[in-house]
């Protein structure tokens, strides 16, 4: 299972029109669209999770593609190190 960010959403995005659009390289196992706490709009940007394969096919397909009128980036989700402060 791959993590992906999708970027540049428009305030407008839904799950459901998100969903429809990746279900065309597969099948969406959780979707999460990161939105306004008091507009409920969305943020611009969201994540969602496929299988390595289908993952691959739609960020290949789908970056740089136009939807709703904005230009979305779809790439892997960048693991962040873990840092801070550890025993030593």
């Amino acid at each position: 299972m791959k993590k992906l960010f999708v970027g540049s959403l428009p305030p407008t995005t839904t799950e459901a029109s998100l969903t429809a659009l990746f279900t065309e390289f597969g099948t969406v196992r959780s979707l999460k669209i990161v939105k306004d706490l008091f507009s409920g709009q969305c943020k611009g940007f969201g994540f969602l999770e496929m299988e390595g394969h289908e993952a691959r096919a739609a960020i290949a397909a789908l970056d740089g593609r136009s939807f709703e009128g904005n230009q979305i980036k779809v790439k892997f989700e960048e693991e962040k190190p873990r840092g801070g402060r550890g025993r030593r």
